[in-house]
């Protein structure tokens, strides 16, 4: 399956080892709406943790571990992120890229 497969939406988690998880749908059923709904909450976390992040960075303070967490934690959030951004990207209405 393509990721510009007609009707298929790439959903916001991976599936079992790491797969991407794809949803045939016209997009307003139930796991459409559970799907943005996690989508809002993955934006929202990123978000918070960029602000961390600056709060982080600007305290002289901050241990390696600390950074160490932080940096696993922003990747975990740009993975999530961007796999938003693609899933909202193939279902762009063709010639809109």
């Amino acid at each position: 399956m393509t990721d510009r497969t007609k009707g298929a939406r790439l959903l916001p988690w991976a599936g079992p080892d790491g797969k991407r998880c794809y949803l045939v749908t016209d997009g307003t059923g139930y796991l459409s709406r559970l799907a943005d709904d996690i989508e809002s909450v993955q934006l929202g976390m990123a978000a918070e943790l960029l602000g961390h992040a600056a709060d982080m960075l600007a305290d002289h303070r901050a241990t390696c571990a600390q950074l160490r967490y932080l940096l696993a934690r922003m990747s975990e959030a740009l993975t999530d992120v961007h796999r938003i951004a693609e899933s909202r990207g193939a279902r762009l209405p063709e010639g809109v890229d």
